[in-house]
């Protein structure tokens, strides 16, 4: 059956491996957080982690992240010396055992909320995507050259109005949850130690100027084929993570949004190392993506899934819902992967604040209670379909 993993953040992480296992968890999924962007993770700080997390009764199953440098992403003078230390990151890996490494190729923001803490007729908290205020935050804060122009009427519509109510405060809230809350715990860009965050997110989107998409995949595909022997060597499987909201944000490209984009990308490095994490979350909340259909299409070259769901909203706002509701499906999503792909590793991502989640300070989206009690509805999803797959096998 599917692996139940669970997103940790290492041992200063205020929910403890023995936690997890009292919850059934049976892989951890974490990285070297303390190890700055481009540089080589050591043999032995791999090792130590795997120790400490084995020592706990679990399995270190999936590194999330071990991050591609923008200077890769953008291709400056330093990507092929960033690459040969990722490679030698990777060959440390694959010596201590660690084979499965999701990783992302967005330009300079990993993941966009505006509301980190939505709140649910039912008392709980969510993520949530605010179409009009992101526009605004990027028209009006960020005050990105022509950001006007990549958004449609009905959103510029709602952002002046929006803008006769927006205060100070509101504004610092905005750039919070975008460009500091979201990003720093995950080896980011930007943390909350910055001075003036907004400059040095624009110093950021520079980098990308006159970058375009067909330009960002022919980046990543040079990345891919550069780090392809190593993975052939140790069976390391990578397994890109989509594009997290699937839509052109401030400027950037994007270029892992779409059914046909996540094909080109099999295409261009055919080789099964090459691979994917099927966020079932980020796909649900693109209108151009059927997520039952991308599983079934993508399964064989998925190594990771991420099980959660969005809801999008008429006017194109988008907020992550519970994880057995919203757009994505996740009873026929684990059937598809149980039938084809069987047992991969599998974590429930964002779960919403619930019961004392709320004073912990968590990181966004990655509460305590929630994602156990999104934990146990997956788990009785996963023990059912392989019931009844195990039953219907002739």
């Amino acid at each position: 059956m599917m692996e139940k993993t669970w997103r940790w953040f290492g041992p200063n992480d205020i929910i403890t491996l023995e936690n997890l296992r009292q919850i059934g968890v049976e892989g951890i999924v974490t990285a070297l957080h303390d190890i700055p962007n481009g540089k080589i993770w050591p043999l032995d700080e791999i090792s130590k982690m795997k120790h400490y997390i084995e020592s706990r009764g679990l399995r270190w199953s999936v590194v999330e992240s071990l991050p591609v440098s923008e200077e890769i992403k953008y291709a400056g003078p330093r990507r092929d010396e960033l690459i040969g230390n990722y490679i030698e990151s990777l060959r440390n890996l694959g010596k201590a055992g660690v084979r499965t490494v999701c990783y992302n190729f967005m330009p300079v923001l990993d993941w966009a909320r505006t509301d980190l803490e939505y709140a649910n007729p039912d008392g709980t908290k969510s993520l949530y995507f605010n179409r009009a205020e992101f526009a605004y935050f990027d028209i009006y804060l960020l005050k990105r050259n022509n950001a006007a122009d990549d958004w449609d009427a009905s959103t510029l519509q709602r952002v002046e109005t929006l803008k006769t109510s927006m205060t100070a405060d509101d504004d610092a809230r905005l750039v919070e949850n975008i460009i500091i809350r979201t990003q720093g715990f995950v080896n980011g860009n930007i943390t909350g130690k910055e001075d003036n965050p907004l400059e040095k997110f624009r110093q950021l989107l520079n980098l990308y100027d006159g970058i375009g998409k067909d330009q960002l995949r022919e980046n990543l595909k040079y990345f891919l084929e550069a780090i392809m022997p190593v993975c052939c060597e140790y069976d390391i499987h990578m397994c890109i993570h989509p594009d997290d909201p699937p839509m052109p944000v401030l400027g950037l490209p994007r270029i892992v949004s779409s059914a046909d984009d996540i094909e080109w990308m099999l295409d261009a490095v055919p080789d099964s190392h090459n691979g994917l994490t099927f966020c079932a979350g980020s796909l649900s909340a693109g209108s151009q993506n059927n997520v039952p259909e991308m599983a079934r299409r993508f399964a064989g070259r998925t190594w990771f899934v991420h099980l959660r769901s969005c809801e999008i909203l008429p006017d194109g706002d988008f907020r992550e819902a519970s994880h057995l509701g919203g757009r994505a499906d996740i009873i026929s999503l684990v059937n598809t992967f149980e039938t084809i792909n069987p047992g991969l590793p599998m974590r429930v991502d964002h779960g919403r604040l619930m019961l004392d989640d709320a004073d912990k300070n968590y990181n966004a989206g990655y509460s305590f209670h929630g994602r156990m009690f999104a934990l146990g509805q997956i788990d009785g999803v996963i023990a059912t379909v392989n019931r009844y797959l195990s039953q219907n096998k002739n």
